[in-house]
């Protein structure tokens, strides 16, 4: 290198190689796609060393020195030393963003061998990797959730954030977020922090979803969207949460939870004490809430009470009239007074003299009455009927106290007396039902209202009443005035409504007996009071419609309301709403201004029951003898007959169908009647020679009553189907002159809940059966001529009829003779068995008589028709057998159950059809000599 002009200098200063590698000259690398490898060379520029030696003057190769580094260096031209660096594998920016290493040129000035070739000095070469905006930016998170209070302005409700996995600033920053949903009141600012707009309002949107995107500084947008929900609350109130307004309440579901989710929410309050009463509304329903629809008298016998009880207002019906004209609601057996009614109770009905011990239940609603100084509203009233006006007792409303007027008679002791009796009581005038029960135990008198008892707040004293022979006369919803006027007219008249007024002369009833009697069958329950925990104490009124408790930690009493149930026990419930009211009372600690609690007002429906139907089965018609009839146990009239309920189910749907689909199903349902009527049609019986009846024994082991009339006879008492069907099988008919008599029909009607749910109405005819008896010469002439009413079996003529006809006459002759002496036979076992027949029917036992046939044949005579047509041998003859298997199946009662009859019944077609096999033949056709029988 020390030869030629210029030397070393001029080599550095000549821009070759030497230069390039004095200056360690560094060359930028772009990228042109994802992790590909470059395909662009970068070129040597500049001239060749000035070597002085021939050999030295060309360059040979370039070195990387660098391990596993993705560039090589190759030569263009030895002369020039011209090179190329490019890369041999892919290069990712995201991978390395620059790289740098050192570069060594070699010349060829040694010869061939590498080892001896000339190297130059090191170059440092420094890469910088360009990047490209391969990726869009992603959120951290895929969806966000905030919650703000409404009516406030946040100046940031919540952050979103987005990356980009580009290597550069420009294209791995996050330059702007947008938000895509349009119409909302949110905003959004470059660092990704959400603000609302206006105020939210809870009762406007309770909830607002939008949607987020993100952009880099490339302006790319991300990928995916991201979700942002936000939940508006209501600015913190205190008051329950998490409960329904409507709580459904299916027949039959037991004790079913009110509020299983619900709780107080305080907002923070120092709550030291809580006291919540919850209250379930039902005085709208029926008398004052859902109670049991039976009859009066029903309800007194399932409580308890004494016998003896008498019903002032009961049904209307043939036997209690008296009700007929008053204002009522069938389905409840509420009587409605307009202050222009009343109803005389008829003689007989109360005893005229009550004794000293006596007690009047009612229920009773009322309304203040109109004017300052009201007219006294009669209830109750025993007057005069004609001459004078006195009343003897009476039970009426005046200015909202109740009065109770008890006279007693003159009885040689001229002294005061107490008469009048006075309670003076809000309810009398509040509008809603109350129970009444005035308890007689002379000369104290006690008053229960819904169970509680009121004393008289003032007693008034009179003399007693002279004695008269003046008649009394008792009403109810106004008083009779019978003298003192020109014409006998009502007065002081009642306005409201009255139920279930009776009185019980010469016994009082127990308070057990009383608080039965008022009891409501729905009302509030708590379920698992062992789950309430010691710190909570709780109440309940007598009839169970409100529940008071009181604890000192929020989440026990939360829990304790969660319990708080309603339950209806009625199987056939009043459907309808039941109104409910949450009120709470908070204390708190110190002198904190304490939170107010407002009330809840919810309902429970409850929904409509699924209506039974009731059907009567039986047979519909029977046949008895007239000896029957006139017997001491008389005629059976309902063997057999059945009670069923059912109700009407439709079918699951994942339930295979074996019929045709839209099909209901039919299930059996068990529930109580409360009476059967057996009603006598066709006019009443004559108690002259006819009655129905029945052995009280059978009523009163299975706790039913009865009342025995010439119009019917009525079973009544809360009591299953089957006991009903019991007594049912024992109701017998007499007829002490059956002669006269062909036959007389009955009809049964049970109901269930005093008439709202009634069976269909079952029809039976009974009718006698009468003994033929016929002389000798009766039976020639039957045997002669055939009677119109016996039936024969008609075939159709063959062509041979006219070669039969001749050979008639012989046969008709034997058959003839044979049926002769047959006949006479069976004439004789006939009277035979009547007279056996008679004995037996007036000493057969119960037992037997309801296991007696519906057609008794003990009296019925065969005849054979010797005129009968004649086929020849086999033609015909089956057909003719079946036929008249048919006819007898048909006379014959499928509900027989004698076996001695039937073994009798099995001899005569068993005598039948050995006639028909004689001589291989046609013979004369058996048939029942109904001539006598109806139909």
């Amino acid at each position: 290198s020390r030869q030629g002009s210029g030397g070393w200098r001029d080599l550095m200063e000549a821009g070759g190689v030497g230069s390039w590698l004095q200056h360690h000259g560094a060359f930028w690398v772009c990228k042109s796609g994802p992790r590909e490898a470059l395909s662009s060379v970068w070129q040597f520029s500049g001239s060749p060393f000035t070597v002085f030696h021939p050999s030295a003057g060309e360059i040979c190769a370039f070195k990387i020195h660098g391990q596993e580094l993705p560039f090589e260096a190759v030569v263009l031209n030895k002369t020039s030393g011209e090179g190329r660096l490019r890369a041999k594998s892919p290069i990712d920016c995201e991978l390395q963003k620059e790289y740098t290493f050192i570069i060594q040129a070699y010349d060829c000035g040694a010869g061939p061998r590498e080892t001896a070739w000339k190297k130059s000095h090191k170059a440092v070469v420094h890469i910088q990797v360009k990047d490209v905006n391969e990726f869009a930016p992603t959120f951290k998170e895929p969806a966000y959730k905030a919650v703000v209070t409404e009516g406030k302005i946040y100046d940031s409700i919540l952050q979103v954030e987005a990356v980009d996995e580009d290597c550069s600033p420009q294209y791995s920053q996050i330059c702007n977020y947008e938000i895509v949903t349009t119409d909302v009141p949110f905003a959004i600012d470059r660092n990704g922090n959400i603000r609302n707009t206006e105020k939210l309002s809870y009762d406007k949107q309770r909830q607002y979803e939008i949607l987020v995107t993100a952009y880099d500084c490339g302006q790319k947008p991300a990928a995916q969207d991201t979700l942002v929900q936000v939940d508006v609350k209501p600015v913190c109130k205190p008051g329950w949460q998490d409960w329904t307004k409507r709580i459904e309440y299916q027949p039959g579901s037991g004790s079913v939870p009110l509020f299983p989710s619900i709780h107080l929410e305080t907002c923070d309050g120092a709550v030291s004490s809580i006291q919540i009463t919850t209250e379930l509304q039902t005085n709208y329903i029926g008398k004052g809430c859902d109670r049991e629809t039976y009859s009066e008298r029903s309800l007194q016998k399932l409580c308890g009470a004494s016998s003896g009880i008498i019903d002032l207002l009961p049904s209307p019906s043939a036997a209690t009239n008296w009700t007929a004209g008053l204002l009522v609601d069938s389905s409840e057996m509420i009587f409605k007074f307009d202050g222009r009614q009343g109803a005389k109770i008829p003689d007989g009905i109360v005893p005229k003299n009550l004794t000293d011990q006596f007690t009047i239940t009612m229920w009773m609603k009322h309304g203040p009455s109109p004017g300052v100084r009201a007219e006294k509203e009669t209830i109750l009233c025993n007057s005069d009927k004609t001459e004078m006006n006195r009343h003897h007792y009476a039970l009426y409303v005046h200015n909202c106290r109740l009065v109770f007027l008890l006279r007693k008679d003159f009885d040689q002791a001229d002294t005061f007396r107490p008469a009048e009796f006075h309670w003076k009581l809000d309810q009398i005038c509040d509008k809603e039902w109350h129970y009444y029960v005035i308890n007689v135990e002379f000369p104290v008198v006690t008053l229960y209202m819904d169970g509680a008892t009121y004393e008289p707040y003032l007693v008034t004293n009179d003399w007693p009443i002279h004695p008269s022979h003046i008649a009394m006369q008792l009403t109810v919803g106004a008083c009779w005035q019978g003298g003192e006027v020109t014409k006998p007219r009502f007065a002081q008249f009642f306005h409201g409504s009255l139920a279930s007024l009776t009185i019980r002369p010469g016994k009082m009833e127990s308070q057990k007996v009383i608080s039965c009697l008022q009891a409501c069958k729905e009302g509030l329950d708590i379920n698992s009071l062992e789950s309430l925990g010691q710190g909570i104490k709780y109440h309940f009124n007598p009839s169970q419609s409100v529940l008071v408790m009181e604890g000192d930690d929020i989440g026990n009493i939360n829990r304790a309301l969660q319990k708080v149930s309603y339950i209806n026990s009625r199987q056939f419930p009043t459907a309808g709403v039941r109104r409910l009211r949450v009120s709470s009372k908070v204390q708190c600690f110190g002198e904190d201004v304490c939170i107010s609690v407002p009330d809840m007002d919810a309902y429970v429906m409850v929904l409509q029951a699924i209506e039974p139907q009731i059907s009567l089965r039986g047979t519909d018609r029977l046949w008895r003898p007239a000896a029957q009839f006139e017997s001491a146990r008389g005629v059976t009239l309902f063997p057999d007959i059945k009670i069923v309920s059912t109700f009407a189910k439709a079918e699951t749907p994942g339930e295979p169908k074996a019929t045709a689909p839209k099909s209901a199903v039919l299930e059996e349902m068990l529930h109580n009647l409360d009476f059967c009527d057996i009603l006598v049609l066709g006019g009443d019986l004559d108690p002259r020679q006819e009655c129905l009846e029945l052995n009280h024994s059978e009523l009163h082991q299975r706790h039913l009553d009865a009342t025995n009339s010439t119009a019917g006879y009525s079973i009544y008492g809360v009591g299953s189907m089957s006991r009903y069907e019991q007594v049912l099988h024992h109701i017998r008919y007499r007829n002490w002159h059956p002669a006269s008599l062909e036959s007389r029909r009955f009809r049964i009607k049970c109901s269930e809940l005093n008439g709202r749910y009634t069976s269909n109405e079952f029809n039976l005819e009974v009718s006698i059966l009468h003994e033929v008896r016929m002389s000798d010469k009766e039976h020639v002439s039957h045997l002669i001529v055939q009677p119109p009413f016996l039936q024969s079996v008609h075939h159709p003529e063959s062509r041979s009829s006219i070669q039969r006809s001749s050979v008639v006459p012989s046969i008709a002759t034997v058959v003839i003779i044979i049926s002769v002496c047959m006949l006479v036979f069976v004439v004789a076992m006939g009277v035979y068995r009547v007279r056996i027949a008679h004995q037996h029917f007036t000493q057969e036992t119960e037992a037997a008589k309801e296991a007696e046939m519906d057609w008794d044949d003990s009296a019925l005579t065969i005849t054979v028709n010797p005129m009968e047509k004649h086929e020849e041998p086999g033609h015909g003859e089956e057909e003719t057998e079946e036929e008249e298997e048919e006819e007898v199946e048909e006379d014959m009662s499928s509900s027989s159950s004698d076996s001695e009859d039937s073994e009798e019944e099995e001899e005569e077609e068993g005598m039948g059809r050995g006639r028909h096999g004689q001589s291989g033949a046609r013979q004369a056709q058996l048939e029942w000599d109904d001539s006598a029988l109806p139909y």
